[in-house]
């Protein structure tokens, strides 16, 4: 689990199993100078860990619940699309905006994932200017602008 924070419109839980694709969003997210707090786990498995508070993520000050959760498609042990169906299914986590960011265009893809309740189906872009543009378009939008239930006061 990695986390890169500063004064933040929140915390995205980023499910990513490439290293190197995480990597290239964490240089994404602090280009687009938008604040966020990123933790990350590798897979599906994981990250009911993480929303589920067990064991190492049982400290909400070191693993704080996301307001968002950007997750890969494709992975091994758990998939993004069985997250996502976990997610809408249980609990305190059922209206986090979940966005899917894939590498998959295929149109199957995209329709499962919008027939499982995910909030938005991203590409991933093929150059870091354009990745830059989009995490800072999302990060704005779903932590800045976008209410949730339990956001209002």
């Amino acid at each position: 689990m990695s986390a890169l924070n500063m004064t933040s419109f929140g915390t995205i839980l980023v499910v990513e199993d490439s290293l190197d694709d995480f990597a290239l969003l964490q240089l994404a997210f602090r280009r687009s100078a938008v604040p966020v707090n990123i933790c990350h786990v590798p897979d599906g498995s994981q990250a009911l860990r993480y929303l589920l508070g067990e064991g190492d993520y049982g400290d909400r000050r070191k693993h704080p619940l996301p307001q968002l959760i950007l997750s890969d498609l494709k992975m091994p042990t758990m998939d993004g699309l069985e997250l996502l169906r976990w997610v809408r299914n249980h609990g305190p986590n059922i209206h986090v905006p979940f966005v899917m960011l894939s590498s998959s265009k295929q149109p199957e893809d995209v329709l499962r994932a919008y027939e499982q309740r995910v909030n938005s189906y991203l590409f991933k872009p093929g150059g870091l200017a354009e990745l830059v543009e989009l995490v800072g378009l999302m990060a704005t939008y779903w932590l800045r602008a976008n209410l949730v239930p339990g956001s209002v006061r």
